[in-house]
Parts: structure tokens; sequence; C-alpha cells
């Protein structure tokens, strides 16, 4: 997939701001100091210029700098800024940081620690692919592939089929299965413990997918958060988790790190 280029994304802005939405921008890609002060300006600065709404970002070096250069631009901290505790939280709200999206890895208790002790608007995963390593932050595909995952480039090596030796047993696989290729998170069964844990704003992840996959997803969540938040509270139906699935999915779903952690034996 092609990156938008800065005019297509100009008119994006536009086109969301006629009908009411807001656009953020991820500029979460680890720079390098000359990028830092030869593009990262440039890039910018059309684009905050045209009403850009936030940037989500990883990098406190790039977080500082567009805190410097483009005041008013509200800053959100990237799920790969790895934010663990109401500490990390309470810091980045003191660097002028008005969202938080926390590690995925965070339970629904942990995240709502954050919320109650800050008070920052807390963005979470609730749809879509997982990424095997902590919270995005993966050297796999730098070292295996040459392309960084933490510079946008990620060739998915997690996704590609492996041989898993036991070398006890001495039984091989044959490469058949896929054992780092996590299943999709859906959590629109859980929708309203995330919402009272004071998640303000709901993530569905959505990298090179259809438009068709963004607009039947986001209609089936909506359904259910306008459900919860007009206390009609109706149940799940099947028929939404089928199309959910038909939609997209890697070997069914999981609810994710919201109630379920791997035990430390």
């Amino acid at each position: 997939a092609r990156n938008f280029t800065q005019e297509e994304l100009i008119r994006a802005i536009h086109t969301a701001h006629i009908h009411g939405k807001k656009l953020y921008l991820t500029v979460n890609a680890l720079l390098k100091n000359r990028e830092l002060k030869e593009r990262l300006y440039d890039s910018l600065c059309p684009l905050y210029e045209e009403g850009l709404d936030a940037v989500i970002v990883q990098d406190l070096g790039v977080f500082q700098f567009i805190r410097n250069n483009f005041p008013g631009l509200h800053l959100h901290a990237s799920t790969q800024m790895t934010v663990t505790s109401v500490y990390s939280a309470k810091m980045l709200k003191e660097m002028g940081c008005c969202r938080v999206v926390p590690a995925r890895e965070l339970s629904l208790e942990e995240i709502s620690r954050i919320y109650k002790e800050t008070g920052m608007d807390i963005e979470t995963f609730v749809h879509g692919a997982l990424c095997y390593c902590y919270s995005g932050q993966c050297l796999m595909s730098s070292l295996i592939g040459g392309r960084s995952g933490n510079r946008g480039r990620c060739a998915q090596p997690c996704r590609l089929p492996y041989q898993v030796k036991n070398f006890r047993a001495k039984e091989y696989g044959k490469g058949e299965f896929c054992p780092l290729s996590l299943k999709d998170i859906c959590t629109i069964e859980i929708l309203p413990e995330i919402l009272e844990a004071g998640v303000t704003s709901l993530k569905i992840e959505g990298r090179m997918k259809t438009p068709e996959y963004a607009a039947g997803v986001v209609s089936i969540y909506r359904k259910y958060m306008d459900s919860y938040l007009d206390g009609s509270r109706i149940p799940v139906e099947k028929k939404d988790i089928r199309a959910l699935l038909e939609l997209g999915n890697r070997g069914g779903f999981t609810n994710g790190y919201y109630y379920h952690h791997n035990e430390i034996g």
C-alpha cells in the first residue's frame, strides 16, 4: 500500500470536517535527527494550516518537536509508547499530551486506574489485527526482512508459516501453520465494560483493509455503542458476530488482554 500524498491528506481533512468529523494523523515512526530537521516540519506544516485535528506520536523527540513548532495541535500518545502505568500517563499529561493509547497488554482494571487517577482521554484497540510483540514494538521485521515496523514498514514476518522443532521429543513440524500469528481482537461482547473503564475512543485497526471492511466493522460497533449510550443495552446478535468474522479474521476472534493474561510459572 502506498502512503497518502500531502494533497490527498489535505482533501481528507476537508472532507472529514465537512461531515463534522476529526482527522488524526499517525506520526508514530521513529525518526532520525536529519529527518526531524529536514522533513517533519515541511510535511506537517501544510496539514497544520489546513486544520489537522491531532497527531499520534511514539517518539518523545517528535513529541517535543511538534509541541514546540505547532502550538495548539493536539498530541496523542501512540500505543507504541508502551504506556503501562499511571505514572507514564501523568508524565505525558504534564508534557502536553491530551490522549493516551495505552499498551495493548493492559487489563480493564489497569486502564480504569489510569483514567481515574489522571482524567486523561483514553483510546484502546477494540477490533482488528493484534501484533505478536509487546505493544507493537517489534524488531523481527527489521532483523529478518530489513524493514522496520517502528519505521512504518513492517513486513509482517509473524504471519508467515514456520517449522516448529521439539528437540526433546525429536519431533519436527512441517511449517504448515503460523505459531506467531495471533487471532484478531473482537470486543463487541464486552463493549460496555470497556466504556465503563473510562475509555473515550475506540480504535479499530484497519491497516491495508478495504473500504467495505472499515464501513462494516464501524457500523456494527456504532450500533452497540449507541445502544449502550441510550440505555437500551441490546444483546449482541449472532448475525453481527458472523458479519464481523466474514469481514475479516485470522483464525477466529479473541478479546485480547482485557481479561486474560499469561501466567508466569
